[in-house]
């Protein structure tokens, strides 16, 4: 992390073993004779000066490595270009033919991306694009998706903490049709290919370009593998008057839109019998309660000094069957956010206790309400069984449409809060898109 941060040389003081683990006497005792001098060395000791060694990074159009498929696979697991899965090798053909759907320059730089700062460009794109499986026209995608991880908003360096929390694409518009992405049965299930590979393609970026790996600088104590991109079902939301998830996020109806977020888990809920909202609603509150738990520091501000108050944003995935029993009751999308904000509670006193079981801040709730970290609601008595809400606003609801129309079940994503923030991109075509896809559906 500090040659990425361009400090090679930064000196550390270990404390031996996790401090949570000491008694405070046995923390005591191991610092002094452990972490004490180390401390005194770095703060009294100028350390040598030392220069970052510029990558010896091949040009774009150099062949690094020839061989069959199983060498071609053996070199890329060695150099950890590839997470342990073979990998298409990516041909300068085939890169040349990714390149081919979009108007941008080859070199153009979107950004730079921690931990090991390297640029971010429309050919190392199309590079991990080849790799992950993704067909050449799916580079519109990609390269939006990589807009959303140079965008600060977003906070790609937090990929790799502690929770191991795992990114969710979601796609709207003409393009999930366009080219042929999943949204019925098995919706976030491994088997499509543009699900599939582009969600694939988001953990080998991560790993290639910003420079999370295993072992070094992706610090997850377990960690999630990557997920499959989730696509709308818009003729569902069509049909019953409901609006795409882009349109929530700020976009026009119609656009090609992604939206990406990381979430801690995810859970089922089973079987949300019912024919009317009333009937359907309270199980899916339930449901939010129960799949959200020490997510709720990034609602209430006990990690406040990151600026994390008021950045958990759940995501509800509702299939069509539940959607339009919602809506039959004459509830809109924006109805649904309202009453899971209502009725989606948890008492004050638990999400205290949480605070405190997770060693973050130590406020109570309205001590965090009269420093105006998080909205009045939080504090509206100081009895400790009042309900208090697990988001600070309606609109903080993620509410998508997706999965088997046949099946009324539900899924709930728990978010990683400003540890990979909420973001959306529209996805830019170019101008020959029309000609293009329709000769690579030809092949």
């Amino acid at each position: 992390m500090a040659v990425g941060s361009g400090r090679p040389n930064l000196p550390l003081a270990m404390i031996p073993g996790h401090p949570d683990q000491y008694t405070r006497e046995e923390l005591r005792k191991v610092v002094e004779m452990v972490t004490l001098d180390q401390v005194i060395k770095a703060l009294t000791v100028q350390p040598h000066e030392a220069k970052i060694a510029p990558e010896s990074e091949p040009k774009d159009t150099d062949v690094v490595f020839e061989g069959t498929f199983e060498e071609v696979n053996k070199f890329f697991y060695d150099n950890q270009w590839q997470e342990g899965i073979p990998i298409v090798p990516p041909t300068i053909e085939k890169v040349e033919e990714f390149l081919r759907f979009t108007d941008r320059s080859p070199t153009e730089v979107l950004g730079t991306l921690l931990p090991d700062s390297r640029e971010a460009t429309i050919w190392n794109i199309a590079v991990n694009g080849v790799m992950a499986g993704c067909r050449p026209e799916y580079m519109p995608v990609l390269i939006a998706l990589v807009e959303v991880m140079v965008d600060p908003q977003y906070g790609v360096e937090h990929s790799s903490n502690t929770p191991g929390a795992e990114a969710l694409i979601t796609i709207n518009g003409p393009i999930i049709k366009d080219l042929d992405f999943n949204y019925g049965q098995g919706a976030l299930r491994v088997g499509f290919q543009a699900n599939t590979s582009i969600g694939r393609f988001w953990r080998l970026y991560l790993r290639n370009v910003a420079g999370f790996l295993p072992h070094e600088t992706d610090m997850g104590t377990f960690g999630n593998t990557w997920r499959v991109v989730l696509a709308e079902n818009e003729d569902a939301l069509a049909e019953i008057g409901w609006k795409p998830t882009s349109v929530d996020q700020g976009f026009n109806e119609g656009d090609n839109v992604v939206t990406v977020a990381r979430y801690t888990s995810g859970g089922v809920i089973v079987s949300v019998f019912g024919n009317t909202a009333e009937e359907v609603l309270p199980y899916l509150e339930d449901g939010l309660v129960r799949h959200i738990g020490w997510e709720l520091v990034f609602t209430t501000g006990s990690l406040v000094s990151w600026g994390c108050a008021c950045t958990q944003r759940p995501h509800l995935i509702l299939s069509p069957c539940i959607a339009k029993v919602i809506a039959k009751s004459g509830y809109s999308k924006n109805d649904v956010k309202e009453h899971l904000y209502e009725h989606a509670r948890v008492p004050a006193w638990k999400v205290e206790q949480i605070g405190k079981w997770s060693n973050f801040v130590q406020s109570t709730l309205c001590t965090l309400v009269e420093a105006g970290v998080i909205p009045k609601q939080f504090c509206e008595s100081t009895d400790p069984n009042r309900m208090v809400p697990i988001v600070c606003s309606p609109k903080d609801f993620l509410v998508s449409v997706s999965g088997d129309p046949l099946r009324n079940n539900a899924y709930v994503f728990a978010h990683n809060g400003k540890l990979g923030y909420t973001t959306s991109k529209k996805i830019g075509l170019p101008m020959n898109w029309d000609r293009v896809l329709k000769q690579a559906k030809e092949k």
